[in-house]
């Protein structure tokens, strides 16, 4: 098995070899198609998804931060890098520049270690974006499906020309449609192994398209041999304007590579690193875009045919990009008679596939406000485009999320007033007699003889208390002068507003208040301003204010912003004996 010692690979033996030779070999199978495909949905032909597989899956695998992930053109990239080509389509060098940039992007965002925190992104906005690029690759495939070129201008685009293209079909690309789609669905899993069924469909339907249907459109010819390295002066003349549009493929590429390697994980029982994986993706796409292909990211099927097969290092990923490298620098001839339709077969369940069946299938059971942060994520993805897709889920879930831990925080603060007669009491000398006090609260008239000895013990309480015999008629048992808060467990800017509208209200009913941060594991800039008021509060009030249990991370931050400056420094106590003794001095008793 294959080890990373300080960048040194060891323990390598023959068995894992072998694995990696099989499960780069067949990799390479089941990109080639893909490849082909994505390159035509990106705008910028086969070459392009073919240098892209290559140049993205060696230097991914070079640098490599994930075992087993198989790199290359897929569904969201090649979406995201249509409306690139939209966008630039005069001037395709910017188009180009716009990938090298996303890929220097990348490689910043792995220096700065950002990749962790694409593992926090919610499996609704993960599973809304996903099938919003299966839906967005199904509707583009029905104009080439029926025989008819592609307007641009994307789903809405695609569209808008669907009547048209129904009212005249090309029957001769729908029938090889039809067949390279069926060849996908229906393929044998026995066979699946040894020949892919994406592979098993682009021979079978360009045989039907060379052979007898001859109508269809085609590919085209397809320059060969190594592609002409694009103007590095130009790239820079471009790289400031290409920031923002090179920010959202970068965004993509890194969000589509860390889940793919989540699953590469769940596949190889092995854990990745999100940094260097970043880094290595972000090489592979300054390389693609210099040589004119298209962005790569993680490969699905690529990579789940890897593991299975028995691929377990990143020496299945090189040996996948130099088989596609032998392929480019001879295959240009006969890529060429490939028909657009095969491509639209193939890409039809492949874009299938990229739903979330397993999310949908469940849609009924799903939690109203999980289902809406799905929906939302599908619509924009579909109709808007896929960064604000992503954004806007994340913020949504976001918002989901912070009602949830509202509840939560909310249960975790201890709001409650304490008895003068218990919280006040003496333990030893200066403790009344209870018992004398409840009999004197619901006693029995026929007990006289007893009446002194309760009057006395009533007394010891009035007198314990401050009040004066005077006062007596007056005496409330239940009064309580001091109140306790009691901040538990972790407080964020959830639970703020709520907490200072309920807690501000107790506050006022007390003459003295505890606020109690001994059982406080977090509390963030927001709850801590909250603390802030609160205590504004209480001076409003004329309610002193006790902090108990001050200290730790939570004592350091509050220090740090200042938020205690009002509440003086002999009424910080460390345990309740203490604040008992500061209450009674501030009580008079």
């Amino acid at each position: 098995m294959l080890e990373r010692d300080e960048g040194v690979l060891i323990n390598y033996d023959l068995q894992t070899l072998r694995g990696d030779f099989l499960g780069g070999l067949t990799s390479a199978v089941v990109l080639l198609p893909m490849a082909l495909a994505y390159g035509v949905v990106s705008g910028l032909g086969v070459i392009a998804g073919l240098y892209g597989a290559v140049a993205v899956g060696l230097f991914a695998s070079l640098f490599w931060g994930t075992k087993a992930l198989i790199s290359g053109p897929t569904g969201p990239m090649a979406v995201a890098m249509a409306v690139v080509v939209g966008s630039y389509a005069e001037n395709i060098i910017e188009a180009f520049t716009i990938v090298i940039m996303a890929g220097v992007i990348q490689i910043i965002l792995g220096l700065i270690k950002m990749g962790r925190y694409v593992a926090y992104t919610p499996y609704s906005v993960i599973s809304g974006f996903t099938s919003g690029v299966g839906v967005i690759i199904v509707l583009l495939q029905v104009l080439p499906f029926l025989g008819a070129s592609s307007p641009g201008g994307g789903t809405v685009g695609a569209i808008r020309a669907m009547p048209d293209a129904v009212g005249s079909i090309n029957y001769h690309a729908l029938a090889i449609a039809l067949v390279t789609l069926m060849v996908t669905v229906v393929w044998p899993t026995k066979l699946a192994r040894a020949l892919p069924p994406t592979l098993a469909a682009l021979v079978a339907g360009t045989l039907l398209g060379v052979l007898w249907l001859k109508d269809a459109p085609l590919i085209g010819t397809v320059p060969t041999g190594f592609p002409d390295i694009i103007d590095t002066h130009t790239v820079l003349q471009h790289a400031v304007g290409s920031f923002q549009p090179a920010l959202v493929l970068a965004l993509l590429a890194s969000i589509n590579t860390l889940l793919m390697s989540l699953i590469a994980d769940s596949l190889t029982r092995g854990t990745h690193n999100p940094n260097r994986e970043l880094m290595g993706q972000g090489v592979g796409n300054i390389f693609s875009g210099l040589f004119g292909g298209m962005p790569g990211a993680g490969n699905i099927p690529a990579t789940v045919v890897n593991a299975r097969i028995g691929g377990r290092t990143p020496v299945s990923g090189v040996l996948c990009a130099l088989v596609l490298m032998s392929l480019v620098l001879g295959l240009g001839e006969y890529v060429g008679e490939i028909p657009h339709a095969v491509l639209a077969g193939i890409l039809m369940k492949v874009g299938w596939d990229i739903i979330d069946w397993r999310f949908i299938t469940r849609i009924h059971r799903v939690q109203r406000e999980h289902l809406v942060v799905m929906v939302i994520t599908l619509g924009l993805t579909v109709f808007a485009d896929l960064l604000s897709a992503i954004m806007l889920g994340l913020i949504v879930a976001a918002l989901v999320s912070a009602r949830q831990f509202e509840y939560l925080e909310l249960d975790s603060v201890i709001s409650a007033p304490l008895l003068d007669i218990s919280f006040l009491a003496d333990e030893e000398d200066d403790e009344p007699d209870l018992d004398g006090m409840l009999s004197l609260l619901g006693g029995d008239d026929e007990e006289e003889e007893e009446e002194e000895d309760e009057a006395d013990a009533l007394d010891s309480m009035l007198a314990l208390l401050g009040d004066d015999d005077d006062d007596e008629d007056e005496f409330d048992p239940f009064s309580a002068r001091c109140g306790l808060v009691s901040f538990r467990g972790s407080f964020t800017v959830a639970s703020s507003n709520r907490m200072f509208s309920t807690i501000s209200v107790d506050i006022r009913d007390h003459e003295v208040v505890i606020l109690d941060f001994s059982q406080t594991d977090y509390m963030d800039d927001s709850a801590a301003f909250v603390v802030e008021r609160l205590v504004d509060v209480a001076i409003e009030e004329e309610t002193e204010c006790i902090v108990m249990g001050l200290g730790g991370a939570v004592g350091a931050s509050l220090q740090k912003l200042d938020i205690l400056r009002s509440v003086p420094k002999d009424r910080y106590v460390e345990d309740m004996d203490e604040a008992k003794v500061i209450a009674k001095r501030i009580l008079g008793i």
